[in-house]
């Protein structure tokens, strides 16, 4: 890729990005001080501005190291976690599964928003690349988060959900994983298990759903 498409890719990808980060962020903050923890609130994170929420190392400098160094086949980055005091929601076990639902939730609205988004273009004839590459990479981008984020290994929102899900004894089990949980799921990502048996199939299912949804307005425009 030359220099010229690279910084056109990077463009394309960067408004996406920057929502989705941090819309998902803020939507755990909201979720959590809706059932009872207004830590995030106090500590200023309860907000739509996504330099609240940028990580330096794992927003930026990781993906575009990944990106340089796979050549684009390979990327991953997070931003800073909204903090969230699990013992301040009103019902703690039962909260939790909403308060980590609300992120991945959050990041399949934008991806509807953006497939909507693609259909108004081609409803008003509007065929410039960059913007139909944008909508797109936003679909993209958002249903990688939401596939990604419910796997269900703490501390992704899909093992915060599993455990407040299970009973006591089986969630301490999966609990005491999360330590560790980041590294196993770095592990299973670079071993493509996480791609092969859960993103894939998650993001087809995302897909297929988005395009159910948005089918009666595709109709509108043959």
């Amino acid at each position: 890729m030359n220099d010229a498409n690279l910084i056109q890719t990077i463009l394309i990808y960067v408004l996406p990005v920057l929502f989705a980060i941090t819309v998902h962020e803020a939507a755990h903050g909201y979720a959590a001080r809706h059932f009872g923890d207004n830590t995030a609130a106090m500590m200023g994170r309860l907000t739509l501005n996504p330099l609240k929420h940028i990580d330096p190392v794992g927003t930026i400098l990781m993906p575009l190291l990944l990106y340089f160094a796979t050549s684009g086949a390979f990327l991953f980055g997070y931003a800073k976690p909204v903090p969230v005091q699990f013992d301040r929601l009103r019902n703690p076990k039962r909260d939790m599964v909403w308060v980590a639902l609300a992120g991945p939730a959050s990041n399949f609205l934008q991806a509807l928003l953006w497939a909507l988004f693609l259909i108004v273009l081609a409803l008003l004839g509007i065929d410039e690349r960059f913007f139909v590459q944008m909508a797109r990479a936003g679909v993209l981008v958002n249903l990688v988060m939401w596939a990604f984020n419910l796997f269900p290994l703490p501390p992704l929102d899909g093992g915060r959900i599993l455990v407040g899900l299970l009973p006591w004894k089986q969630a301490q089990a999966v609990s005491r994983v999360e330590p560790y949980g980041f590294f196993i799921v770095m592990a299973l990502v670079i071993a493509g298990v996480v791609s092969a048996f859960w993103l894939r199939p998650l993001m087809a299912l995302g897909y297929w759903i988005i395009n159910l949804l948005l089918s009666p307005l595709a109709l509108l425009m043959r």
